[in-house]
């Protein structure tokens, strides 16, 4: 543990460097896009902050390529050499995308390239915990191509699709990956599976890099990690699943020992159940409009919150939430009874629905209340029910709180 802990202290000490260097750089040289109609922030932010995530991992796991404890992992160097470079190429691809707004086509094109890339190079897929005999199939070489390149895009465009918000992809990062990193060391320590100490390394240096992008990047941010980061931490969650399962011999194991490797398969899509949701519901939405899948709006799920009345930092909060009474509930089916483990989730998720569909309640007390007031002023008139404007932050004043203005003699009923 003390050396995934050392290159995760070394990403993150590079990734906070890094993020320092480039804000600096980029308000020198003003390095950063307009504002976008669906953006949050109101002031130009750079986009840059995917450079410092990826320089961190990149240096964090050429440390840990001279540390001997690693060293079954790079028995066999290629695995590691192409998930480096898919992470550059899927960098440079989002950087151009912040800057010049590449087309849906395009970007779309690039990550299946680069999913297919992954593949091609063995982190693939290659068995799924299902069928008969023993309920292990192993996969053709073409369903194992086609899963892993549609895994790896769902996952990149879902964690992608959520970076709405200051700190919002970094802390659910954290808290996702702490949980898949606490599984696949669990796997690392208990089997002699390489797959599970490269897959625990790979989440040891995103969290680093993350972690120590987060301090500039929580609200209100001085630097977003842009299409660029988000695509590759999406990437490296995704790879670091496909890893666990992708280098396991099924025939050299019993089923005892191999259908513990697939719950990280499900785990991922667990903790993301947010930032998939999302997706499903952005693609859905367009695709009923007649608009691309990947074009861009202003309703997704972080969005909403806001419309609802929440500020930013509890819309971030609430994610925070969510993710973290799944991704942690998930986990606790390995440690206690399941009933408690569902308990437990399901405790936890009525405690976030009611926090986040509290603004509603509030929403509806101050229409009342405009209602009733026989003498509503301008202020009031905009809770109105019939009104579609929302309060823009939930620290605005009740109207109830304000003083209701006394009849004149030209406006008292005669």
């Amino acid at each position: 543990m003390r050396f995934l802990a050392l290159v995760a202290v070394i990403a993150a000490v590079v990734s906070f460097l890094g993020a320092w260097a480039l804000v600096l750089l980029s308000r020198r040289f003003k390095l950063y896009p307009g504002i976008r109609d669906r953006d949050v922030h109101t002031r130009p932010t750079p986009r840059l902050g995917g450079i410092a995530i990826v320089t961190g991992v990149l240096i964090g796991t050429l440390a840990a390529s001279q540390i001997s404890w690693f060293a079954p992992i790079f028995t066999d160097p290629w695995p590691v050499i192409a998930i480096a470079a898919a992470a550059l190429i899927m960098l440079a691809i989002g950087v151009v995308d912040d800057f010049l707004d590449l087309d849906w086509i395009t970007k779309l094109a690039g990550q299946l390239l680069i999913a297919g890339f992954l593949a091609w190079s063995g982190v693939q897929i290659v068995s799924l915990p299902v069928g008969p005999g023993e309920g292990i199939s192993v996969l053709s070489p073409t369903q194992s191509l086609i899963i892993t390149i549609l895994a790896v895009v769902l996952v990149m465009n879902a964690v992608n699709f959520i970076d709405g918000l200051d700190g919002l992809v970094a802390g659910v990062t954290l808290i996702a990956g702490g949980v898949f990193f606490a599984y696949s060391y669990i796997l690392a320590i208990t089997t002699s599976q390489s797959a599970f100490n490269l897959a625990s390394m790979i989440m040891a240096v995103l969290l680093g890099a993350t972690l120590g992008f987060l301090p500039f990047n929580w609200h209100p941010a001085k630097i977003f990690m842009g299409d660029g980061g988000a695509l590759v931490i999406g990437m490296l969650m995704a790879v670091s699943t496909v890893t666990v399962t992708g280098q396991i011999e099924p025939a050299s194991i019993g089923t005892s020992q191999f259908l513990p490797a697939f719950i990280p398969l499900t785990l991922p899509f667990a903790v993301l159940i947010v930032p998939l949701l999302d997706f499903g519901l952005a693609v859905l939405r367009r695709l009923r409009a007649g608009k691309s899948p990947f074009s861009a709006d202003r309703m997704h799920l972080h969005h909403r919150l806001l419309d609802m009345g929440h500020s930013h930092f509890h819309a971030v909060l609430i994610f925070y939430a969510w993710t973290a009474v799944i991704a942690i509930g998930t986990l606790a089916f390995m440690f206690v009874d399941w009933r408690l483990a569902v308990g437990g989730i399901a405790g936890g998720l009525i405690v976030c629905a009611i926090v986040t569909l509290a603004p509603l309640s509030r929403r509806k007390r101050v229409e009342s209340a405009a209602q009733r007031d026989p003498y509503p002023d301008e202020n009031l008139a905009r809770y109105d029910p019939l009104d579609a404007a929302a309060p823009a932050i939930d620290r605005e004043p009740d109207p109830r709180d304000a003083p209701i203005a006394q009849p004149t003699k030209e406006t008292r009923p005669t």
